[in-house]
């Protein structure tokens, strides 16, 4: 799982919002961009030492708080949040490689395609319906803290079944999904442009994450 940094949690507002389809349309370019860059980066990074790619992931952790540090300067965030998805494909590759490699290309194309949908789904339920999901922030976070807390536990005590945890990381980026589109939909509540496809980036990224392990897990049962 791949997390969440909000640096400055915004309040339900409208102060200085951009017209809301203008942002939609920006922030999905944005990360749109973002993500063939991260399939260029770990298309090139094939075969990279696992070491190398946690490190690529460190710095990418670091990208963000840059990112977030230069929201007066679009010009360098924009840099950082595309060197930020550049690290997260290098970081990508030996995970991608080794379920390829176990289960063909096609469980990683399912897996990305679902993701896809669903997050056009999750996108025209905010859109199409008049419930702010941004009141649910509260419980995201907590469920997000919940999840952070059973990984770090999992690593030194096995008493969670990774399909177990795969499915709560999707409900969870589910949620946070729907909070996002809800801050988009409003203006951004003081989010830059780059700042909001960051999040949408990191939702969707976990989302292929959680239904890649799912897939992976039952398709070795089957």
């Amino acid at each position: 799982m791949y997390q969440r940094y909000d640096s400055n949690p915004r309040p339900i507002t409208r102060v200085g919002a951009m017209p809301a389809q203008s942002l939609l349309a920006q922030v999905l370019g944005l990360t749109a961009v973002g993500f063939l860059i991260t399939a260029a980066g770990a298309y090139l990074s094939w075969g990279i030492p696992v070491g190398l790619a946690n490190l690529a992931f460190f710095v990418g952790f670091f990208l963000i708080f840059g990112i977030h540090a230069s929201r007066e300067n679009p010009g360098r965030a924009l840099a950082f949040f595309y060197a930020f998805t550049a690290c997260e494909g290098v970081g990508l590759a030996p995970m991608l490689s080794r379920y390829i490699s176990t289960f063909g290309p096609d469980i990683v194309v399912n897996a990305a395609a679902t993701t896809g949908f669903g997050m056009a789904i999750l996108a025209a339920v905010v859109y199409t319906t008049s419930f702010d999901f941004r009141r649910l922030q509260g419980i995201a976070f907590i469920g997000l803290m919940v999840l952070i807390v059973a990984g770090l536990v999992s690593m030194f005590v096995h008493f969670l079944h990774p399909e177990t945890y795969a499915w709560g990381t999707l409900v969870v980026f589910t949620l946070w999904t729907l909070i996002d589109f809800a801050r988009i939909r409003a203006g951004g509540d003081a989010a830059t442009p780059v700042e909001l496809a960051v999040e949408i980036y990191l939702d969707a990224l976990n989302l292929f994450i959680a239904l890649l392990q799912i897939f992976g897990l039952r398709s070795r049962e089957d």
